[in-house]
This record gives C-alpha cells, structure tokens and sequence, in this order.
C-alpha cells in the first residue's frame, strides 16, 4: 500500500502544483458485469460488481493552446474501487492519470484512465488457485467511459450518466494473468470549483493545426520482467531495442516507421519446456528466442505527453508460439526535445505479453 501512497502523492503535486487553475471534483457509482472475454473465467463470474470512481481534475484553461485543440478537456488523477461479488477475486484498489474529453457543446463526456491497481486477493497456488485472472497482487488498470452530462446551479454542480469499462491485467508480469474486464452503467455528480463556461470558448475560431517538422530518428530502450503463460515458471527480463523514424503531420499527430529487437529470457525458457514436456512436437531447445518485428504507428500528442499505439510484424521469429502480428499502447511524457520516458503494453491480439518500461532518445 506504501507504494499507491506514494504515487498517489506524486501524481497529485504534478497535477496540481503547476499552477493555480480551478479544478473538478467528481464520484461516480458503477454496477456492471464481468465480461466473459475468454474460456475458463466462468466460475468468476458469480455476481454484479459495484464499485466508485473518484476523480481530482483541473478545469481547462481557454488560453492553452493545446487544450483549445483538444475542446478544451479537464485532467488529473483518480481513485477506483471495485468489489467483484466473487471470494475468489476480492476487491480492487487503483490510482492513476486520467482526461474528460468534451463533444456535442460539451453534453458528451468521453473519459479516458490509467494507472496501477492491487487486488485484495491475488492467485495463491495453495489458498486460491482457481483465480486465474490476477496473477500478481500489483497490475496494470485503464478504464474508459461516455456519458451524457448536464450542468445546474450556476454551471457549477453537473450529473452524468453513461457506460464505464474498466480493465485489469498485470501485463504477463507473472502468470496467471487471464485479466478482468468489467461493463458498467455509470450514474456520478461532479462539483466544478469555477463557473464550467469560463473553463472553455463556446464557439472557438477555427483550429489550426497546421505544423510541420523535419523527419526525426528514435532510438528506444524497453526493459522490464514477464513470465510464460506456464504457472510458476519464473521470471525474467526482457530487453526490447527499437529504432524508428516518426513525422509530425499537423500539432496533434505524428506518424512512426521502425524495427525492433525483442530479447525475451522468457521465451527461451519456454522453448526449453516446450521440448522437454511436449516432445511429439520436435522442439529444439537451441532455437533462437529472439525476434525482430517491423512496424507502423501513430502518435497523439497532449503538450509533453502523449499516447502511441503500435501494430508491427515479426519479419524474424524462428520458433513460432504466438501470432506473428503484435500490438503496443503507452503513454510517453517528454522530459525534454530529446529524452523522454514511457510505460505500455505490448500484446498479441488481446493477450498480454509485456509490461514495458521505457527510456527513449529523438534526434
């Protein structure tokens, strides 16, 4: 728990120490369902899961560039608690960043979250091992939601309701890792510190968006520790080494061509295994582990952070376990022009394969 404390404390001065802005505070009650996103999760699906989400937000500043290009969105941090209604799942606690994002004059609210979570009641091999969906007691949890808002009492006191999903996963940290993921009606009221219509330009000029760069060279380091699909066959590091060229199209967007490295330990030991425990199947235990992927992405730029997502393919992959078509999202916040540091999650369709740390150079 020290450690949801503590970036919970870091998260908090970054968003609000900045400046003086006004800010939002807002709770939403959730009750849904766990979604059956895979075989094998039945017995975790026994009842309606509740839970609320609490957001600490700033209003948007209308002389913010950025913002204006983005209808003027409100960010900062929040809190979600989930209670499964199944003994084997327990409860969940996350903290994390999230944005408001505004549309049909502002009736419309699409809501985007991420950050880390812990379970109450993780997998244990002797007192819980049919919860095969959290592995590890620490994960990885984004939630997504859109609802209808309307404003009363002087712009300041709003309710909203909609449709909130919410996703957990440790990102193949440690196996078992099956994930959860929940669809929930939403019904919340949010308190807006400044009258809401002088956080925005109702009828703002046209945007322009125009801007252009020269093509810019990247070099990556991601590193971090995974685990096979294999209960308790240990984890190891990665290394994923990935050079790339990215073009800025307008002030929002950026386009990315490169290829990639991926030095998994892990996928050498479960090569190892695979020859030993299945040995119809002729595995080599030599084989190379290590993969090369080509890909193509696009890049969302919100002033220093901003969000990638990535879809490459495995020109080199010698022993074929996965598909040879990958995919990547992360979040990346620009320390400077040059540096800047990230977190993803590299997956194979929707299953997980690592949890990615990364340290980046643009020249």
């Amino acid at each position: 728990m020290k450690y949801i404390n503590a970036l919970f404390l870091f998260v908090s001065s970054v968003i609000f120490a900045q400046n003086s802005d006004p800010f939002v505070v807002e709770a939403t009650f959730l009750k849904g369902n766990i979604l059956p996103h895979k075989k094998g999760v039945d017995h975790l699906i026994t009842g309606h899961p509740e839970g609320v989400f609490v957001g600490f937000l700033k209003q948007s500043n209308p002389q913010i560039e950025w913002q204006k290009n983005y209808n003027y969105p409100e960010y900062g941090a929040y809190f979600l608690y989930q209670d499964f209604k199944n003994e084997l799942l327990g409860q969940n606690f996350a903290l994390g960043l999230q944005s408001n994002f505004y549309f049909l004059n502002r009736k419309i609210q699409f809501k985007a979250a991420a950050g880390v979570a812990l379970t109450t009641n993780p997998y244990d091999k002797e007192t819980n091992s049919k919860n095969i969906a959290f592995g590890s007691k620490l994960m990885a949890n984004i939630d997504v939601g859109l609802a209808y808002k309307k404003y009363f009492f002087n712009q300041k006191i709003a309710l909203q309701a909609g449709l909130f999903f919410s996703h957990y996963s440790n990102g193949r940290t440690k196996s078992p890792n099956s994930g959860i993921n929940t669809i929930n009606l939403s019904l919340g009221v949010s308190y807006h510190f400044m009258d809401a219509t002088k956080s925005y330009v109702k009828n703002p000029d046209k945007l322009d968006l125009k801007y252009t760069e020269p093509i810019h060279y990247n070099f990556v380091f991601r590193s971090g520790c995974n685990q096979s699909s294999v209960v308790n066959s240990g984890q190891y590091a990665f290394y994923h080494l990935c050079f790339f060229a990215d073009k800025r199209i307008n002030k929002k967007s950026a386009i990315q061509l490169g290829t990639e490295l991926f030095v998994s330990n892990f996928y050498k030991e479960f090569i190892r295994y695979q020859s030993v425990a299945y040995p119809a199947k002729n595995v080599d235990p030599d084989t190379d582990f290590k993969r090369v992927g080509l890909f193509v992405g696009h890049e969302l730029i919100f002033n220093k952070v901003s969000v990638e997502l990535q879809v490459g393919y495995y020109v080199y992959q010698p022993y074929k376990f996965d598909i040879p078509v990958y995919d990547r999202i992360g979040i990346k916040y620009y320390l400077n022009k040059k540096i800047n540091a990230g977190v993803g999650v590299k997956t194979h369709g929707f299953l997980a394969e690592a949890l990615e740390f990364s340290i980046g150079y643009r020249l």
